[in-house]
This record gives C-alpha cells, structure tokens and sequence, in this order.
C-alpha cells in the first residue's frame, strides 16, 4: 500500500486496504483468524485527494430524507428522479438525461451507452423490483418522449440538475448537507460497511480505471453479484424508510 501511495495512487492504495480488510474480516468470520490483522492499519495511508459533495450516511437521516421525499407535494417527474437516485447511484447528468431506450425493464438492467458516461465506457445499471416499479409507473406519462425525466418546459430536453437541488432545498436541505451526487457517496460508504466487495461496488459506481481497454471489455464484470447487491441495497432502503425509531 505504501508503494502504491509512493508512487501519488493515493486512491488504489485505499482500495487495495478496502479489499485486504475485507479478506481478513471474512478470515476471522469464519474461524481462519483469531482476529483481524488489518484493523491496526487504520489511518496508516495518506487521505486521498478525492473531494466528495455533501452526502448523508446516517441511517436514521437517511430515512427521514426518504420520507421527505415521498411527502415532497411538488412535480410528479422530479419526485420520481430524486426516488430513483439512492437505488441507482449514477451521477447526476446520467440520471436526469436518462432516455427509455436505455431501459430493458422486463430483465431488470439499464444499460447507459459510452457517450453520456464520464469516463466514456458503457455502465450497466442493474434495476432492483423498486427500481423497475418507479420507472413502470412514470412510464405512461413519459413514454411519449425520449427522455425518462423530461422538462416541463420543453418534453424534447431533460429535466435541469437546478430543478433536483431546488427540491431538495425546498425540503430543507440545504447547501452542504446534501446534493443528488452524494447519494454516491452514501452508497459507497454504506455498502463498504456492509461488507460487499470493493470491486463489486468500485464497478457499480463506474469508478474510472488506467486500464481503459480492460475496463470496456469489462462492463459486465461482477454482474450477477451486483444485481444481488443492488437488489439488498434497495430492500435496506426499504427499511429504512419504515423505520422512525
């Protein structure tokens, strides 16, 4: 980790003690290990430069949020976007600009074409029931056009990121507390603490990677252990939102 923080990759080396830890909390789970040798490396590795925006990871806030907006009296379109944000994570252009040919909801996948990803690879979205059902639902008021999430003034563009924080705003929370990005920053720091595997969630979240060949050869990669991932992820949001305890 030290060699890889050397040489100014600040971030592998963070993900390569992700992966470590986890291997030796599986180890000791299950009776390999008598404890886990990784733990006192805590805070050994430089921070990384990566600057997150402003995000919520307290599960008890998080359901207040997601109650907040079900409640949200505002535009059907923009209630569904900011329902449909935690359960996806993508970034916020990825989501606004959504178009349904991108969609196969009957196999539960949103495939995103290279041109409207960040890092310019092909991002495959694997849809959980909840996900598949907020999009059915939305459908017939929005199939008519190209765009999942149109804008109210004009169906032939998507909605504005303005209109998202200006809901959020309008439901109290305010500038850095919490944006539609941080909902990547919830994601990957709550799905780390449950114990899903770093590359499973580094893929999800389209993090880039300097082996861009690989990566697009790639997209697939972990599928069928982030689907089950995506699924148990919205199932917990699910708790979440009953929860007022």
């Amino acid at each position: 980790m030290k060699r890889l923080e050397a040489l100014g990759t600040r971030e592998t080396a963070h993900r390569v003690y992700q992966n470590i830890c986890w291997v030796f909390r599986h180890a000791a789970a299950t009776g390999r290990l008598i404890h886990d040798p990784s733990a006192p490396l805590k805070g050994s590795l430089l921070p990384t430069n990566e600057k997150h925006l402003a995000s919520i990871t307290d599960p008890k806030q998080l359901g207040e949020l997601l109650r907040a907006i079900d409640a949200n009296s505002g535009s059907h379109t923009v209630r569904t976007a900011l329902r449909l944000a935690p359960l996806v994570f993508v970034r916020p252009t990825e989501l606004r600009a959504a178009e349904w040919s991108e969609f196969q909801l009957d196999i539960q996948e949103w495939r995103i074409p290279a041109h409207r990803m960040k890092m310019r690879i092909p991002h495959i979205v694997p849809l959980s029931t909840q996900a598949v059902a907020l999009l059915r639902d939305i459908q017939p008021a929005a199939s008519d056009g190209k765009y999942v999430f149109p804008s109210p003034r004009s169906r032939s563009r998507p909605l504005s990121n303005v209109a998202l924080l200006a809901a959020l705003r309008r439901l109290g929370y305010e500038q850095g507390t919490l944006t539609v990005h941080g909902f990547r920053t919830t994601a990957s720091t709550l799905l780390n603490e449950q114990g899903w595997r770093a590359d499973a969630i580094e893929r999800q979240l389209a993090h880039g990677e300097r082996d861009h060949v690989r990566t697009v050869y790639n997209i697939a990669e972990y599928l069928a252990e982030r689907k089950l991932m995506m699924q148990a992820w919205a199932n917990y949001w699910d708790e979440l939102r009953s929860n007022r305890g």
